[in-house]
Order: C-alpha cells, then sequence, then structure tokens
C-alpha cells in the first residue's frame, strides 16, 4: 500500500489540482486550506462542511499531514526544544518565551552541507532538504502557537540551500488563506549564498539576517567555508541593490570569538563594509559546544565592541543567549539520531 500524501505544504492552487485529480469540487479548495492553516485540524473527519463523500475519497489517498514532536526539553529560562521526525532524519525547532515577544526559531534542513566550524549542525554532515509541510509543521504544532509573534529560520540548515521551499513556506505564512502573519515578524538568516539571495529579497518580505563572523576574506572563510564561493563583498554588493530603509530590516549576525574576531581591526573593517548600508549588527556570544576550539569572548569585550561600532554608526545591539543547558543556543542545535529505519 502507497504512503498517503499529506496536503499540509500545498497552496491553494495544488490543492486545487489534487481535487481535479479524485473528480472532486474545486470551491473545496478554500476549505481545506482553511480547515489546515488556520483551523490547524489534522484529519478530514474534523472539515466538518465538506461533504462525507469528500472526507472519504481523501482519506483514502491523502493526510493533513500534521506530526508531533517526538521529544521536548525544558530550559530552566523557560525556553524550549522540540525534536521532529521527518523520515530523512531529525530536525530541532526552539520556542523562546521573552517579555513582550514569543519567537520560534525553526529548521529547514536536515543537517547541512556548509560546515561552518563553530556550528554543531555543520559538524553533523547533510542529509536532505525539508518540504515546506515539514517546515511549516513546525510552527503549527508548536504548543505555544497562538502566543507566537516572531519566527526566525535560524535552526538547522541553511535556508537559501533549500531556497524553493523556503519562499513558499514564507508566502504561505504571509498570505490570507494561510498563517496571515506579517512578513516583518519572520526572519530569514544565512551565509549569504550569492546565487539566492536576489531570489529570497524580491520573492518574499522577510527580514534578512547575514553571518558575517568576520569582514576579512581569509578569516571568514577558516570560520565559515561557504565564503569562498560566497565572498562577503559580492554579498554586500548585492544588499545594496535593494532599499532597506524602510520597515524591512537587514541585519548581520557577529558571533564573537575571543582573540579571533574581536579587535579595533574587526571593528574599523565592519564600518568600512557596511558604511552607509541602513542596517544593524546582532553580536552574539559564543555558546561552546564538543569538539569546538573556539571560546567566548567575555561580557567586557561584548560590551565594548558593541559602543565602539555603535560610535561609529553602526547601529549594534548585544542578543542574550537563551537555552544553553538544554542544547538550544545559536549554532548548538544538532540530532545526532540516524535516518529513519523501517
Amino acid at each position: 500500500m502507497s504512503e498517503k500524501i499529506p496536503l499540509l505544504g500545498k497552496t491553494p492552487e495544488e490543492i486545487n489540482e489534487v481535487l481535479s485529480n479524485l473528480n472532486l469540487p474545486r470551491f473545496t479548495s478554500k476549505q481545506i486550506s482553511e480547515w489546515i492553516y488556520r483551523k490547524r485540524v489534522w484529519h478530514f473527519d474534523e472539515m466538518t462542511n465538506l461533504s462525507l463523500a469528500t472526507r472519504r475519497i481523501l482519506n483514502e489517498k491523502y493526510t493533513v499531514g500534521f506530526h508531533s514532536f517526538v521529544q521536548r526539553a525544558v530550559s530552566n529560562d523557560g525556553t524550549e526544544k522540540y525534536l521532529y521526525n521527518v523520515g530523512i532524519g531529525f530536525v530541532e525547532s526552539v520556542y523562546i518565551p521573552e517579555e513582550t515577544r514569543a519567537t520560534l526559531c525553526i529548521s529547514s534542513q536536515v543537517g547541512c552541507r556548509y560546515a561552518c566550524t563553530f556550528c554543531a549542525t555543520g559538524k553533523q554532515g547533510f542529509s536532505g532538504n525539508l518540504n515546506s509541510g515539514d517546515i511549516l509543521n513546525q510552527i503549527l504544532t508548536n504548543p505555544f502557537y497562538e502566543k507566537l509573534t516572531n519566527i526566525v529560520f535560524m535552526g538547522m540548515g541553511e535556508p537559501l540551500d533549500n531556497i524553493e521551499e523556503v519562499i513558499k513556506t514564507c508566502n504561505i505564512m504571509s498570505a490570507d488563506w494561510g498563517l496571515a502573519m506579517s512578513p516583518r515578524r519572520v526572519t530569514v538568516s544565512t551565509i549569504g549564498l550569492t546565487q539566492q539571495l536576489e531570489r529570497i529579497i524580491q520573492e518574499t518580505e522577510c527580514h534578512l539576517a547575514i553571518s558575517l563572523h568576520s569582514p576579512f576574506d581569509e578569516e571568514r572563510q577558516k570560520i565559515m567555508p561557504g565564503q569562498k564561493s560566497n565572498p562577503i563583498d559580492k554579498i554586500v554588493e548585492i544588499l545594496r541593490k535593494y532599499d532597506w530603509s524602510g520597515q524591512r530590516r537587514l541585519s548581520f549576525e557577529y558571533i564573537l570569538f575571543d582573540g579571533i574576531n574581536d579587535s579595533d581591526k574587526h571593528i574599523e573593517a565592519i564600518v568600512r563594509l557596511l558604511k552607509k548600508l541602513p542596517c544593524r549588527v546582532n553580536l552574539i556570544n559564543y555558546n561552546a559546544t564538543e569538539e569546538q576550539n573556539f571560546k567566548p569572548a567575555t561580557e567586557e569585550k561584548m560590551i565594548w565592541f558593541r559602543d565602539r561600532l555603535t560610535k561609529q554608526g553602526v547601529f549594534t545591539t548585544i542578543r542574550k543567549s537563551r537555552g544553553q543547558d538544554i542544547l538550544a543556543a545559536c549554532g548548538m542545535l544538532s540530532t545526532k539520531k540516524g535516518k529513519q529505519k523501517d
């Protein structure tokens, strides 16, 4: 018996195609989309405004597609981490509650092929891309879904390496028939794949966060091997073609490593690189994981670095680290479970 096909992650147009193939009325696609994305029902039998015959036919070959997390970890600071089995492997998402917001950090791939040296996911290697249904499932099945104010693609994987599914997901999130979420509540974080960068800018309205970590080519390449084919000066050149002076935000993520990228020369080079580009720099303290040789900068160095950049006209903030005790902080997401076995 063949496996049932999930509808989660499909657009109304794609659901229309499903209905046409089943000789079902096309007008029900809007109803089905609402049941999935707005009401978050798990079974066709709960879609009470569909006929019994329609529900029976859908049940034969299709499924809604929701699946719950298989493991949950709760930090002493309120952060929660969830493990999902997506068939080709396992991914993690992280819920981060704060006083005025509640952020969900989601994954777009099982592992990552770019092997940033500070990142546990990069050490895991690459197993495959998530489809839009598996990405959306992390959001829609989260226990705190109703409280969520922000979604960030800062979990496992490089979002622009899965560009088609990430763009599709972002557009479902902002669609009136979808999650109806403002794109200004969504941030896509990337090392800056130059071949896909313009597509995420042009085809979505989400905020963009670029992993910087060093303004110097050779040093950045040691930290982030993807720099070789995606040089930071080329990334900034592309970004300068677009208007970031309005509500859409551009930021640069910068993990501060003790004695590596935390000097005066780094500050001066960052200022030159980002001159007159409307953006902010988010400083992140390094979260040590197994087999890593980096050391975190001191709190005093973080403050000094922030103040020096800000004084020279680069708006800079320090991001508070959350969930370290459950390995949920920046760069710590990794699943050691193997691929699903029958």
